[in-house]
């Protein structure tokens, strides 16, 4: 069934307005963790409980702060790429109520598109 617009405006149908069911929670970090070895990876976990990920040339860092990063609000992950001379990298943070298995996502898709010289 569709709905029409008494004037301006937009329509929808009532299947497109029924609730959804969003992953929530933070899942299990294992999930994000499984994707490092310790032949490519350092890894910290420091007297917080908090874990540190680099890879070994330095240039790759993720870090998991279970109880939030001291002095942010609520960051629980931060995924970090070194630029070079050349290009910038960049740093992508998530929540600490974040799924582990969005922030796993993320992680898989920067290590595939990472490439040994």
């Amino acid at each position: 069934m569709t709905v029409a617009p008494a004037g301006p405006g937009f329509s929808t149908t009532v299947e497109a307005l029924r609730l959804r069911e969003w992953q929530l929670g933070r899942g299990q970090p294992a999930r994000v963790m499984d994707h490092f070895s310790a032949e490519d990876f350092h890894l910290i976990v420091d007297d917080r409980a908090d874990v540190h990920v680099s890879s070994k040339d330095g240039r790759f860092y993720l870090g998991w702060f279970p109880l939030g990063r001291p002095g942010t609000d609520g960051e629980g992950w931060k995924i970090a790429v070194t630029g070079t001379a050349k290009v910038r990298g960049y740093q992508v943070s998530f929540d600490i109520e974040t799924p582990a298995d969005i922030v796993a996502a993320a992680v898989a898709h920067v290590l595939e598109t990472s490439r040994r010289l």
